[in-house]
């Protein structure tokens, strides 16, 4: 049995895919106007780092923990109602916190639930969202696709928290949060009219040993193995983990960065994050156009490789060279959809529809579990090292990873291998 997916073959996909995108793209912006005002009310009761810290935490640990169950779930589910199911309970989370802080009720605790809450219907929301695009949208255009959709996390860390600022001098905080409920309805709207194909769960059938479905545990297995017989795949998760773990401290450490290195404020720690998300947009938007080369893994690794030369440049730049490091955040910010794009157009391209909730959790959860692992030991390391270490190593780290990446064929040749590993599966039924 073959998986068909005549919607994303049809003439007639942008209408319909973009008209989700769009909704999605106005429940992004809510959401992140609702974190930003979430941290600055934390940031202004408590002014204890502490707190702030604990409240990454309860965001990160649902991506970690939950991640690959709600990918094997998304796999077994109407990965449209899925994606409703979400944005309603998390416009719900934020309709409960509405209610408390205009009670007078509301406590630190309060927002280290909402956080948690919402970033688990979130894992659930991306794992979905993700795992459709590649229903929705032909194998050619999946790259662009890919790359609006960096232009639009870019876009939306510039936006989102001046806007977040000026709101909140205009409305109180529940007057804010009041927002997101309207962008989880213009969400929500699209999906409650637009099908979005379910896939053929042939290849489960054949990991349950016959005809019949098998459980979660069972789907969740059978995706384990799924990625550990495709040895690119997994090499690209083992890269993944390992560039998150390398990378992520540098940029928590930024403020510090600006303050003992070059002598700046916030004013400088804005230019720097500025200059990054301008990179995101100016590169996914390049993206989006070129659409990267015709082997995509190349197009990722090239943008691994920038992104560590452009980290080495942030480390290396002298204390009176702040437009050396603002030149290097921007091409590291340039080069992260290069990165990134292409690496889920092939993961959505060689990865059989009734697997991509899975691979893409599996994914996700396992760069998300990188980050408190290493923010662990970021701190004594800068202490006893200085933090221009983490820059350097980081970028030259990343570099060569990318650099060797290219010759090592299971990774540059993962989609032909995956779509070879798919056919051979189908003709085994």
């Amino acid at each position: 049995m073959t998986t068909t997916l005549p919607e994303a073959r049809s003439d007639r996909w942008a209408p319909r895919f973009f008209t989700i995108w769009i909704g999605q793209a106005f429940s992004l912006f809510g959401s992140s106007l609702v974190q930003f005002a979430l941290v600055w009310w934390l940031t202004q009761t408590t002014g204890s780092a502490t707190v702030l810290a604990m409240a990454t935490l309860a965001a990160v640990l649902p991506q970690v923990v939950i991640g690959p169950f709600a990918g094997a779930l998304v796999d077994r589910w109407s990965r449209r109602r899925v994606m409703i199911a979400a944005d309603t309970l998390v416009a719900l989370t934020t309709l409960a916190l509405i209610v408390l802080y205009a009670t007078g009720r509301m406590q630190v605790w309060h927002v280290y639930a909402a956080m948690f809450l919402r970033s688990a219907f979130g894992a659930f929301h991306w794992t979905a969202m993700q795992a459709s695009t590649s229903l929705l949208v032909p194998n050619q255009q999946l790259a662009r696709v890919a790359g609006l959709n960096q232009t639009l996390n870019g876009a939306m860390s510039i936006i989102a928290p001046p806007a977040g600022a000026l709101l909140l001098g205009l409305l109180p905080l529940h007057g804010l949060m009041m927002i997101d409920l309207g962008t989880a309805f213009v969400a929500v709207l699209p999906l409650l009219f637009i099908a979005i194909p379910q896939p053929v769960h042939s290849l489960d059938a054949a990991a349950g040993g016959g005809a019949a479905r098998p459980s979660m545990w069972g789907d969740l297995r059978a995706g384990l193995r799924y990625v550990a017989a495709w040895p690119g795949l997994l090499a690209i998760i083992v890269m993944a983990m390992v560039l998150n773990f390398i990378i992520n401290p540098a940029f928590s450490l930024m403020p510090i960065l600006v303050t003992k290195h070059f002598g700046g404020g916030a004013l400088q720690l804005g230019w720097l994050e500025s200059a990054w998300g301008i990179g995101v947009v100016v590169g996914g938007l390049v993206l989006s156009a070129w659409g990267g080369f015709h082997r995509r893994v190349a197009t990722s690794l090239m943008g691994i490789v920038g992104m560590g030369i452009g980290t080495l440049i942030i480390g290396l730049s002298p204390a009176r060279a702040f437009t050396l490091a603002l030149g290097g955040m921007f091409f590291g910010g340039f080069m992260n959809p290069l990165a990134n794009g292409p690496l889920f157009a092939v993961l959505q391209s060689s990865v059989v529809p009734e697997m991509q909730g899975r691979v893409m959790s599996l994914v996700g959860s396992g760069a998300a579990a990188m980050m408190p692992l290493s923010l662990l030991i970021a701190g004594p390391v800068a202490d006893a090292l200085g933090v221009r270490v983490w820059y350097v190593v980081g970028g030259l780290a990343c570099t060569a990873i990318g650099l060797v990446a290219f010759a090592v064929p299971a990774i540059m040749n993962v989609e032909q291998n995956g779509h070879d590993q798919t056919e051979s599966g189908i003709r085994s039924q």
